[in-house]
């Protein structure tokens, strides 16, 4: 039972979710979270054991490890949720042809969903313990799954996650030669309805689009039965892993 919980990447509708389970299920747990502002909402109860650390920017690597820093305060996590990303924003949204490549954009979103992620990596892993458990999932995407591309589009989302997946186990091989009990894996949440998925909902098979909750709680059980022969790979919210 984790007792150590960090959620990195709180102020999405996952990651949030996350975090409020991870608080009601293990209620001797304390939890750090990490985001861009202060996240209201929690109980009484909640706050007692609740560690916020706001105005995270995930593009200032001095912010991302002063935020690493702080999730360690109080030992070794033994359960960490990195929970960024972004899929469209101000100005870009997902290609559907070559013609529609903005370089400003795809560096955007390799800056929010590679680059910032290994980041955290960067400054996590070699602060943890060489010996005690720990497991750690990085919210990626089916889409990054390049023997799972049928459709094509999507480009700089696609490279992003597909790069991230790498970057995933990459880490997961230097982190098990430091650590034989750490396990790192990709997540994919399936379609959940928050803000970076509701402008292509409408196609959303039925029974297809999760809410928050039910992708976190999904995710807290692939996550938790991980071990190290898991390491490295990605798996879905119903743990069935995801090819490369």
């Amino acid at each position: 039972m984790p007792r150590n919980i960090t959620v990195i990447g709180a102020s999405g509708a996952i990651g949030r979710a996350f975090a409020v389970q991870a608080l009601d299920r293990f209620p001797e747990a304390i939890l750090h979270v990490v985001s861009r502002s202060e996240m209201g909402g929690f109980t009484t109860k909640h706050s007692q054991r609740l560690y916020q650390h706001c105005g995270f920017d995930l593009e200032n690597e001095a912010l991302v490890e002063a935020a690493c820093k702080a999730c360690l305060a109080d030992g070794q996590p033994d359960l960490v949720l990195i929970a960024t990303g972004v899929l469209h924003g101000d100005g870009f949204a997902p290609e559907r042809r070559l013609q529609d490549l903005d370089p400003s954009a795809f560096a955007k979103v390799l800056a929010l969903n590679l680059i910032g992620p290994s980041l955290i990596l960067k400054h996590l892993l070699p602060r943890l313990d060489r010996s005690s458990p720990v497991r750690i999932g990085v919210i990626s995407a089916r889409v990054g799954s390049i023997s799972d591309n049928h459709l094509g589009g999507w480009y700089s989302y696609r490279a992003s996650k597909a790069a991230l997946n790498m970057m995933v186990k990459s880490a997961a091989v230097e982190l098990f030669r430091r650590n034989k009990e750490a396990v790192l894996v990709g997540l994919h949440p399936g379609t959940v309805d928050s803000a970076l998925s509701q402008p292509f909902q409408k196609s959303v098979p039925k029974g297809k689009l999760f809410t928050p909750d039910h992708s976190a709680a999904c995710l807290m059980d692939v996550l938790l039965s991980r071990n190290v022969s898991h390491t490295g790979r990605c798996y879905d919210w119903a743990g069935k892993e995801i090819e490369p």
